[in-house]
């Protein structure tokens, strides 16, 4: 191992980082592990029910649809709160919830008990990116952004695996149990960490919707959360018609059934985790905004060169170069939040930039929904491609003035902090 690739590592030393990597290592795969389970119990609960495949699509919306609700309407609660106390709150309800799903009588139940852990969810995650910042020196950022953006894709990759082996032997409940188990480790490891390593100072309420706007303001007049709204606000938009578009290109286009749809998904999950990993090398060399347009470039090459493919082994390879490229990019994404505006905003401004992305997520959805059989899984990923291209200009131009706004931020309520006592 080479110095430059050593140096990645370096967060780990440090023991705040790394029991907040740990304790988000052990909760990602336990999620995404359940996730599946949750999918496959509520498709076997409904398996007689001519409405099962909305009661599937229920479960799987309220992963993420909570995650818009606190970024547009409690954000500034990551901010007034002590966050290492709001993570372990999101631990416990977690634990509580997948302890009873076992013992849920029907289906309603289980979207609805889903649906509480993704309000957790909600805060958890971005608890987690706001107070990165202070637990590792400035330099070393993008290597702990770097690391925590692995274990999550790396997590993406394994997790539905074991998740759908594991359902299939010993059903749901055994999926469930571990999940639960995940976020008692992940309690443990976050009790370890001072308060004051995660969170340097709290805000004070002017009132809750004059918080959300100030969030709202401190996002939008930032440059580089500008460049995240405007360039990944584009490529999110295209890839959620492209990830819509994804299986019909495997099983019609490619004629490779499920197992091609599995293959090309799987592909963008390996090329995430390598992307992700290479981010942090590539900004200790080059700057933000010259990773971040390079990131979104090779993401847009990736969707035309699996667009052209003459079959699924030649998609497959391609999707390794858009994940790699949308992996660079995600990693330039949580850079930019947490350095464009001070910490006594960043929660709320990060859920909020979370929010935007997942809506325009879900508009692409609709989109590609709406065109599929008109214009076919070729021509919207190739679409698809050409908007994410116009998104690394954008993304680039606009993260080029990153630097300046920090300051700016932290005038927005200079009047209203409140120190967070040290717990050394």
């Amino acid at each position: 191992m080479t110095p430059r690739w050593s140096a990645q590592l370096t967060p780990l030393r440090l023991p705040g980082f790394r029991n907040l990597f740990f304790a988000t290592l052990g909760s990602s795969v336990g999620t995404l592990l359940a996730a599946v389970a949750l999918a496959l119990d509520v498709k076997d609960r409904t398996a007689s029910s001519p409405h099962s495949g909305l009661w599937v699509a229920a479960v799987l919306v309220v992963e993420f649809l909570p995650t818009i609700f606190v970024g547009l309407l409690l954000g500034p609660l990551l901010d007034r709160l002590e966050r290492r106390s709001l993570m372990i709150a999101a631990d416990v309800l977690r634990v509580g919830v997948f302890v009873a799903l076992p013992f849920a009588p029907n289906a309603a139940t289980v979207v609805g008990l889903a649906l509480v852990a993704g309000l957790a969810t909600g805060f958890f995650r971005p608890a987690v990116y706001a107070g990165v910042p202070n637990l590792v020196p400035d330099d070393d950022l993008p290597a702990a952004n770097a690391l925590l953006q692995t274990v999550e894709n790396a997590s993406w990759a394994i997790g539905p695996l074991i998740g759908g082996a594991l359902t299939g032997v010993a059903g749901p409940s055994a999926a469930y149990a571990i999940n639960a188990a995940s976020f008692v480790v992940s309690i443990a490891l976050l009790v370890r960490i001072p308060p004051l390593l995660l969170q340097s100072e709290r805000a004070l309420s002017r009132g809750h919707w004059r918080d959300l706007a100030d969030g709202f303001g401190a996002a939008l007049r930032s440059p580089s959360m500008r460049a995240v709204l405007v360039g990944w606000g584009i490529a999110s938009l295209a890839a959620g018609g492209a990830n819509l578009a994804e299986p019909y290109l495997a099983k019609d286009t490619f004629s490779a059934g499920d197992f091609g749809y599995g293959l090309l998904y799987g592909a963008i999950g390996s090329g995430l985790v390598v992307g992700s990993f290479a981010s942090a090398p590539a900004l200790a060399r080059y700057s933000v905004a010259r990773v971040y347009g390079v990131g979104l470039a090779v993401l847009a090459v990736g969707y035309v060169a699996v667009a052209a493919s003459p079959n699924v082994w030649v998609a497959a390879v391609c999707c390794v170069i858009t994940g790699i490229g949308n992996g660079a990019a995600i990693a330039c994404n949580a850079l930019l939040v947490q350095r464009g505006t001070f910490d006594l905003m960043r929660g709320r401004a990060l859920t909020f930039v979370m929010s935007v992305t997942y809506v325009l997520v879900g508009v692409g959805n609709g989109v590609g929904g709406l065109v599929i059989h008109r214009a076919g899984a070729r021509w919207i990923w190739g679409g698809a491609g050409g908007a994410v291209l116009v998104a690394a200009v954008a993304g680039s131009l606009l993260a080029r003035k990153l630097g300046s706004e920090t300051a700016a931020a932290a005038e927005v309520v200079p009047a209203e902090r409140t120190p967070v006592a040290a717990t050394n």
